[in-house]
């Protein structure tokens, strides 16, 4: 019978990164769980259950062996080519391998290295106990974890995130020896700092949650401990509603082992602060929870996950009241003092404030921006002014107290004292808008002031950092690059944007100076953006061979991409689709392989019934393909050209092409790409060719 219990690690340690806990807990129990079978400790019925609290990590893995199993070891040795003579005697290469190996070369096998036959020595290894391995696996997790930065302690070398004080390893109800960082393994835990009952043994590997939550007031479990904030959350809230996000309730579970919500309140006098720097005061520097009204808007009350089950809870309550004035009060200083200064007066400042060392200040881009939103605006039959004046005033908040405070309130701000100052309410929103999108799935500007000066944000930031080299390689793209890309293409087509994006990046590029950037620039940008296209509609579900289809002919009118990408789909529906994206891969290769082709076909020159039947098909087909292109109709040109089939299939089986004769080759070329240009109107259908 297999010897297999439950094994429990758990390293005790002071705080650990709340922001990170989740993911340090993970890739610790991802770790020890390879480690492990990598070791051949595990089973087919081995899982594992990681836990995560402030001052712990920990894994419990079912069914590990305390030994493991004996394995055969086939060690292999030089080809049989190498190993024996032209007479058949081992070499001295064979020899020294036997030698090595403690045998005869009698003794040895033969075998195959995937390559050729070679000699090979089999053997048989005893399986070793858990405690000659664990401290080594354990040792190598910790190794491989996520940290960005270790740290020392106390006299010892070890090195980790934060301080260890303690390891447990068990193995059922024995404790696994073994040291890491400095630490003895053995079977003592503690609890909670306050409510536990100090330190005390883990009695088996199977009771280690229970027994944290019975002697030491701790939930281990970081899931469980989660849900029971968010239920606790909605009980307080009652018929208000706890703003709870995923991200601060992550922090807040890595931040507690026994948590309890309280319900606090302020002084209603700090509502006359935007609530969005309220929310932000309290979620960022507290970790606090708001409560709003049916109408989302901010209440006077709050709420806080303390670590305490305390015998008079209003104690926290008023202290954490009393932490969360003075943070609110100065929110309110800084609000008060930003509005005594109008936004255009801190306009000049931002010539103070370096946006880039080679490409100017804060206050040069926004010479651009407005420039180039203006210019946008006009394209848009928008009001050239209120975007030239909203793009000088959009970054203006950046030299204010409170964004310095809370940068995630640029924009905000902006729009809140652009109302102050008794700006037209169309810039006030174009200034908090043209951030957006911020992040995939985001809420899009609305209205063409507001797409304007976004659009003239993300253009000056992609012209000018290609510009000057800084692309993104890889995974890394410290200027975000992608995301501004998929902010342009996202406007252009779901706000079905008449604008043309290659002129687009060619405005963008003449707001620079000509030595600051390289001539190729938009053409390098609008490449890249090409290359997010492809990623972003294949993302949206669209079939790759569609998204190709359309995409490889350099679309310029993002805005029409999905009326042809529908067009395309509805296309190869058809069943002629088949064989004339086969018969345009074919035209595409021949006309690739002719040295010129001439624009013009001449009627006199055609000698085959075939060719002056598909010439006549063309003439009649051209204009309606073309009527249905200027309707913006792409489904219905695709399906007037399905009716070309039967001429193009003649065409190829009774026409050779590259005829000896130099004016038939040349006329027939002239054809082909009469032909290949009407059939790739809409989309490079030889794309969908399989």
């Amino acid at each position: 019978m297999v010897d297999t219990a439950t094994l429990l690690v758990e390293l005790r340690t002071e705080e650990l990164p709340p922001k990170s806990l989740q993911r340090l807990s993970a890739a610790f129990a991802d770790g020890v769980l390879e480690g492990l079978r990598a070791e051949g400790f595990l089973t087919e019925a081995s899982l594992a259950t990681p836990y995560a609290t402030p001052r712990r990590l920990a894994v419990s893995i079912t069914a590990v062996l305390g030994r493991q199993p004996d394995r055969e070891i086939e060690r292999k040795g030089p080809s049989l080519a190498a190993g024996l003579d032209a007479e058949g005697r081992p070499t001295k290469a064979l020899q020294g391998f036997a030698r090595a190996c403690g045998v005869e070369v009698e003794q040895l096998g033969r075998g195959h290295d995937g390559k050729q036959d070679c000699f090979v020595f089999h053997s048989r290894k005893a399986g070793e106990p858990l405690a000659a391995h664990l401290a080594a696996v354990v040792q190598a997790a910790l190794k491989r974890l996520p940290i960005p930065k270790l740290m020392r302690w106390g006299d010892g070398e070890a090195e980790f995130v934060r301080p260890a004080h303690g390891l447990v390893c068990l193995h059922g109800g024995e404790v696994v020896p073994g040291r890491v960082l400095d630490l003895d393994a053995g079977r003592a835990t503690c609890g909670h700092r306050f409510m536990g009952e100090g330190a005390f043994d883990i009695p088996h590997a199977d009771a280690y949650a229970d027994t944290l939550r019975a002697r030491g007031s701790v939930e281990p479990d970081f899931a469980a401990r989660r849900e029971r904030i968010r239920a606790g959350l909605t009980e307080a809230a009652g018929a208000e509603r706890a703003l709870v996000s995923d991200a601060l309730l992550d922090e807040v579970t890595a931040l507690v082992e026994h948590p309890v919500v309280l319900k606090g309140a302020f002084d209603a006098a700090f509502l006359a602060v935007p609530q969005e720097c309220l929310i932000l005061s309290m979620q960022s520097h507290q970790k606090y929870f708001p409560l709003l009204d049916a109408g989302g808007r901010l209440l006077p009350r709050f709420l806080v996950v303390s670590n305490l089950a305390a015998p008079d809870p209003e104690v926290i309550v008023r202290g954490n009241e009393r932490v969360l004035r003075a943070r609110l009060s100065d929110a309110r200083f800084f609000y008060d003092q930003d509005r005594k200064t109008r936004l255009e007066d801190r306009v000049p400042r931002l010539d103070e404030v370096v946006y880039h060392n080679r490409l100017g200040s804060q206050g040069e881009r926004v010479r651009r921006l407005a420039r180039l939103a203006a210019a946008i605006a006009r394209e848009l039959n928008a009001d050239e002014a209120l975007a030239e004046r909203a793009a000088r005033l959009a970054k203006a908040d950046l030299v204010t107290d409170m964004v310095g405070e809370f940068p995630e309130l640029q924009g905000t701000m902006g729009k809140y004292y652009a109302l102050h100052d008794g700006e037209d309410a169309r810039v006030a929103e174009a200034i908090e808008a043209h951030y957006r999108p911020k992040f995939a799935g985001d809420e899009l500007p609305a209205g063409n002031i507001a797409l304007a000066v976004a659009l003239a944000d993300r253009l000056d930031a992609l012209t000018g950092i290609f510009g000057i080299g800084l692309t993104p390689t890889g995974d890394k793209d410290p200027f975000a690059l992608r995301r501004a890309a998929l902010g342009v293409l996202r406007m252009l087509m779901e706000r079905g944007l008449p604008l043309d994006l290659a002129k687009l990046l060619e405005l963008a590029h003449a707001q620079f100076d000509r030595e600051q950037l390289t001539d190729s620039t938009p053409v390098d940008v609008f490449q890249f953006m090409l290359e997010r296209l492809r990623v972003y509609l294949r993302d949206q579900g669209h079939a790759a061979d569609e998204v190709e289809a359309v995409v490889a002919q350099r679309p310029s009118r993002v805005d029409r991409v999905p009326a042809r990408l529908a067009a395309v789909r509805e296309f190869r529906k058809l069943p002629e689709a088949e064989a004339l994206a086969a018969a345009n891969k074919r035209i595409q290769n021949i006309l690739r392989k002719a040295e010129t082709v001439g624009e013009t076909v001449d009627a006199d020159l055609l000698r085959e019934d075939a060719e002056r039947h598909l010439h006549q098909v063309l003439l009649e087909v051209t204009p309606r393909v073309e009527t249905c292109l200027a309707g913006l109709d792409y489904t219905a040109a695709l399906t007037e050209l399905a009716g070309t089939r039967a001429a193009v299939d003649r065409f190829f089986d009774e026409v050779m092409v590259m005829a000896e004769e130099p004016l038939l080759r040349a006329n027939r070329l002239a054809l082909l790409g009469q032909l290949g240009r009407t059939m790739n109107c809409v989309a490079d259908i030889a794309q969908l060719s399989g």
